[in-house]
């Protein structure tokens, strides 16, 4: 897809992968709109876009709210019509065993990503399908491929994301409309930092993949959209390592779950 004068949704826009994603879209000629809670940290990546001489209008919001979501869609749609590109990003989940996790939090982990985006998608399609043109990409975690122990709601929800995406693309295969999934190991970010604990729990073969940082993340994920991919992995080494798991799907999930976090 050639960025130019297309509109782009980008969910979790105020910081890390989303962020870096809608200005790298802008430098690309897309005019954006962000979604995210934090309206200064939105306002900030917004300042960004526009003094490189881009387009970007923000929207916050609270993704995890049914309401809230159908809402800033008809504001997007009444205010600037249909998008032509809608990245899906927000997420949330701390890496919990089932009966670690507190009461509620297992809604929010299921309400970002995959309620979020199905909320989104189902608000944007129309105007799509009667475009017979648009792209929907859906940013995933390894855990949608094979989850690992100790974060249950996590990976449960990262699979709904991914049964979402191949819902969407049998659903919506021949009408011009094409729905794409990235798929990305470990970025850095503020998540360890915020959830003590957690890298005690990443799989034993992720601490051999090297770590991205959000602008090399956003920018497979612009790749992929020009590519207009229907599937994307970063970085190589975790492509390959799904590859094998395609290919001996029994033998490397014992491989690598010998290094699995055990449950207390």
């Amino acid at each position: 897809m050639e960025m130019k004068g297309k509109l782009a949704v980008v969910t979790g826009a105020s910081r890390g992968i989303g962020a870096s994603t809608a200005i790298l879209l802008a430098e690309e000629g897309a005019q954006l709109i962000l979604i995210a809670r934090s309206e200064g940290d939105l306002l900030q990546v917004a300042e960004r876009i526009r003094e490189a001489g881009g387009v970007a209008h923000i929207f916050a919001s609270d993704l995890t709210d049914a309401a809230a979501t159908s809402n800033v869609a008809q504001r997007i749609l009444q205010s600037h019509g249909v998008p032509d590109l809608l990245i899906n990003n927000a997420g949330a989940g701390r890496w919990l065993f089932a009966e670690e996790t507190p009461e509620g939090e297992e809604d929010v982990m299921i309400a970002l990503p995959y309620l979020a985006a199905f909320r989104l998608c189902r608000a944007f399609l129309p105007g799509m399908l009667s475009r017979r043109n648009g792209m929907i990409l859906n940013i995933n975690s390894p855990a949608a491929l094979m989850p690992w122990s100790g974060a249950t709601g996590y990976a449960a929800s990262r699979w709904a994301l991914r049964g979402l995406t191949e819902a969407l693309r049998a659903d919506l295969h021949g009408t011009g409309v094409r729905v794409c999934e990235v798929t990305l190991g470990e970025t850095s970010s503020n998540y360890f930092d915020a959830n003590p604990g957690s890298y005690l729990r990443l799989p034993k073969l992720a601490k051999f993949l090297p770590v991205l940082t959000p602008k090399q993340a956003a920018k497979h994920i612009v790749k992929a959209v020009r590519q207009n991919r229907s599937t994307y992995t970063a970085p190589f080494m975790l492509a390959i390592n799904r590859f094998l798991l395609w290919l001996m799907p029994g033998l490397f999930k014992s491989i690598s779950r010998k290094g699995d976090f055990p449950h207390p």
